[in-house]
């Protein structure tokens, strides 16, 4: 019974991160001005993220964790220099 209802849960987690990243790529694509678009990158790679560790759950393998690991490492560098970049018009000084 608990099995049934893991998998169940691991399922709708997976379709509401999906249906979560489309409403971030909603949002990069729509974004009237550039905060908007970051933000929508931003909420993308978290989606992503996350999507990622519940398909390692769903495996078992360790490969799906060290990879969300590498987005998000890479996803927090790319959202700071994108911020640099919009408050100062550079982002190397």
């Amino acid at each position: 019974m608990s099995g049934v209802i893991l998998i169940l849960a691991i399922t709708l987690s997976q379709m509401m991160l999906v249906a979560a990243m489309a409403c971030a790529v909603w949002r990069l694509v729509r974004g009237p001005r550039a905060q908007d678009r970051v933000l929508g990158l931003d909420a993308l790679y978290v989606a992503a993220m996350l999507l990622l560790l519940v398909f390692g759950i769903r495996s078992g393998s360790t490969t799906y964790f060290e990879t969300a690991l590498v987005i998000a490492l890479l996803g927090f560098v790319s959202t700071v220099a994108l911020a640099k970049f919009l408050m100062r018009g550079e982002v190397i000084e």
